[in-house]
C-alpha cells in the first residue's frame, strides 16, 4: 500500500512549472533568433554593388532598368532582381585557341576567290553597348555574335584570291569583315558592339606553297627596298641638279647683262664715232686707220713706204731675227695695203713719204 508524500507531490508539481517555463522561454528565443537571421538575410540582399567598368539591370516585375552609375545601390529584396553585366572590351579568337595558340583546322581554313586554300587566324574584339538587350534580347549573344564573325569572315575571303589574303589586302580584308559584322549587329540588334577584327595570322596550308609566297614575299619586299633606294638617290641628287640650274641660270642671265651692257656700250660709240665722221670724215679714216694698225701690229718696228699711191708696211724684226735670209724672201713677207680701199675719193690720203720710219703705229700716228 502506497504512502501519500505531500512533499514529494509538491517538487512534482515545481518540476512540471520548470519544464513549462523552459519551453516557453526555448520557444520565445527561437522566433528571436529567427527574426535576426531573416532580418540579416533581407538587410544583406538589399544593397548591391556596380564597379567601373559594370553596368547592372534591376528588374521590378519583369520591367528592366539599367544602372550606369558605379557604387552601392539600393534594391527591394524579393521583388527586384540584379543582374551586373561587363562594359570593358572583350574579345574572341577565330582559328585558334588563346590558351595555347592551338590551330583550329575546321574554323582556320577557308577557299578563296581562285579556288585555293588558305589558314586564317582572326581575333574578334567586341564590348556590351546596350546590358538590356544583351540579357534578355538572346539566350546567348556571344555565340551569336561568334557564329555572324564567321559568316562574314568567310564571305570577305571567299570573294578574294591567295594572294591578297596572304600579302597586300589584309587592312582591306579586316575593313570588310568589321562593316559586315556591324551590319549584321544592326539587323539582329543584341546589344552588343564590334570594335575591332584583326588578322593574327595567315598562311597557305602546305609547306611547300608556304615557301613559295614566302618566296613571294621576299621578293615583293626587295622590290619596295628597291624603289626607297631610287626615291631616295632622286632626293639626293634633284635638289643639287636644282641648284646647278639656277647657277646656270643666273650666269646666263649676267652674261646676258654684260653683253647687252658691252653692246650698248659699242654702239654708243660707233655713234659718237659717226658723229665725229660726219664732222670731218679725211680725219677719222686716218685715225681709224692707224688704231687698226696699233692693235694688228703691237710692239712690231715698221717701215711705212708711201710710193706708187700705196702704203707699204715693212716689218724690220725679219730683217734683224734672219741676217742669213735675202732682201726677196723679206719682202715677200710684207704685206701691202691699198689706200683706194681705204678712201676712194682721195686716193692719196693715205700715201705716207718712204723717209719716214716709226718704231710703232703709236709714233706714226704722232708723226702724221
Amino acid at each position: 500500500m502506497e504512502t501519500y508524500d505531500p512533499k514529494f507531490e509538491e517538487m512534482k508539481k515545481e518540476a512540471r512549472k520548470r519544464a513549462e517555463k523552459f519551453k516557453q522561454t526555448m520557444k520565445n528565443g527561437s522566433f528571436a533568433v529567427l527574426m535576426i537571421l531573416l532580418a540579416l538575410i533581407l538587410g544583406g540582399g538589399s544593397f548591391y554593388n556596380i564597379g567601373e567598368q559594370e553596368q547592372a539591370i534591376v528588374t521590378t516585375f519583369g520591367v528592366a532598368q539599367p544602372v550606369t552609375e558605379p557604387g552601392l545601390h539600393f534594391k527591394i529584396p524579393v521583388i527586384q532582381r540584379v543582374r551586373k553585366v561587363n562594359t570593358t572590351i572583350q574579345g574572341f579568337a577565330i582559328g585558334y585557341q588563346v590558351e595555347d595558340n592551338e590551330t583550329l583546322e575546321d574554323d582556320s581554313l577557308m577557299i578563296t576567290n581562285d579556288y585555293n586554300f588558305v589558314n586564317v587566324d582572326f581575333f574578334v574584339e567586341y564590348k556590351v553597348a546596350d546590358p538590356v538587350k544583351a540579357v534578355y534580347a538572346s539566350e546567348d549573344p556571344l555565340l551569336i555574335l561568334q557564329n555572324i564573325s564567321q559568316a562574314c569572315i568567310r564571305t570577305v575571303i571567299g570573294s578574294y584570291d591567295v594572294d591578297s589574303v596572304l600579302t597586300t589586302g589584309k587592312n582591306e580584308i579586316q575593313s570588310k569583315i568589321k562593316d559586315g559584322i556591324i551590319l549584321m549587329l544592326e539587323q539582329h540588334d543584341i546589344g552588343l558592339q564590334i570594335i575591332n577584327v584583326t588578322i593574327q595570322d595567315s598562311e597557305p596550308p602546305t609547306q611547300e606553297v608556304m615557301e613559295a609566297f614566302k618566296a613571294v614575299e621576299t621578293a615583293k619586299q626587295g622590290k619596295e627596298t628597291s624603289i626607297n633606294n631610287a626615291n631616295k638617290y632622286r632626293n639626293e641628287k634633284l635638289p643639287q641638279a636644282e641648284a646647278r640650274i639656277d647657277q646656270i641660270m643666273q650666269e646666263a642671265e649676267s652674261s646676258k647683262v654684260q653683253r647687252v651692257n658691252e653692246a650698248n656700250a659699242e654702239v654708243a660709240k660707233f655713234n659718237a664715232m659717226y658723229a665725229e665722221y660726219v664732222k670731218n670724215p679725211e680725219v677719222t679714216k686716218k685715225r681709224m686707220f692707224y688704231e687698226a694698225m696699233e692693235d694688228v701690229l703691237p710692239r712690231m718696228k715698221v717701215i711705212i713706204d708711201g710710193t706708187d699711191k700705196t702704203d707699204m708696211i715693212l716689218p724690220l724684226d725679219n730683217f734683224f731675227q734672219s741676217s742669213a735670209g735675202n732682201t726677196n724672201s723679206q719682202n715677200a713677207g710684207s704685206s701691202t695695203i691699198n689706200s683706194n680701199t681705204l678712201n676712194s675719193d682721195t686716193p692719196n690720203s693715205n700715201t705716207i713719204d718712204n723717209n719716214t720710219v716709226s718704231n710703232n703705229a703709236d709714233s706714226a700716228n704722232s708723226e702724221e
